[in-house]
């Protein structure tokens, strides 16, 4: 069983979909305002939010990265919009999974425990600590050292990191990371990994001209490998 948020402004989706959710045995508390959400996911620490966009007071994007700033609790957003830029910037934005409206409960609890399998409650049953080199990756409590000091990573970054270590030494192609961090299932913008590529190697104090740990294979992906190993 989760604790979940559900973040919902449309009566008629949130009762429903409240009702359901604990149908299937979740504890489900909802809030029908952006600020009524943040309040309850700082009061009562839930598993997962699910954050609608279209909040009457306050953007979803906006309550996103303001839960972002204070939390690492995952968050599942519904958006009306199935486009690839729309989910793109809802994904780099800090959500961990999307649904597309209209959507049934049954899809959201699917999304729910695919969620809470590969987050921090899914890796606290005992995810090891991945160790590459000076870099020390901990799923558990979501922290990262480089030659012992504390690396700060966004979530986006943190799972980035975290799917390179755990294939250290091996060709990450874009499509792979695209699927399995972003959760595009289609594909998607190169440009996204890149970019995010761009802002990693900054933090482990490296660049895509003198890399470290992060090394780009032009035309194929991307390797993660300690410095000293051979290519």
């Amino acid at each position: 069983m989760a604790r979940l948020l559900i973040v919902e402004d449309d009566l008629t989706i949130r009762t429903p979909l409240v009702r359901a959710l604990r149908e299937r045995g979740h504890a489900v508390a909802a809030a029908s305002t952006a600020m009524a959400g943040l309040q309850n996911a700082l009061d009562d620490r839930p598993d997962l939010v699910v954050l609608d966009l279209g909040l009457p007071d306050l953007d979803g994007r906006e309550l996103l990265r303001m839960l972002r700033a204070v939390s690492a609790v995952p968050v599942i957003v519904a958006t009306a919009r199935d486009d690839e830029p729309e989910i793109v910037r809802v994904l780099d934005a800090g959500a961990d999974d999307y649904v597309v409206k209209p959507f049934t409960a049954a899809q959201l609890d699917a999304r729910v425990r695919a969620v809470l399998r590969r987050g921090p409650a899914g890796a606290a049953a005992g995810d090891p600590t991945l160790v590459v080199g000076g870099l020390r990756i901990d799923p558990r409590s979501r922290q990262v050292s480089l030659d012992g000091e504390p690396v700060e990573l966004t979530p986006r970054e943190f799972e980035l990191l975290r799917h390179l270590a755990a294939r250290v030494g091996e060709v990450v192609t874009k499509r792979e990371l695209l699927t399995e961090v972003w959760r595009i299932p289609y594909g998607g913008a190169d440009k996204t990994v890149d970019v995010h590529l761009s802002w990693l190697r900054r933090k482990l104090g490296e660049n895509a001209q003198e890399p470290r740990y992060l090394h780009t294979v032009r035309g194929v992906g991307v390797r993660l490998e300690a410095p000293g190993e051979p290519a």
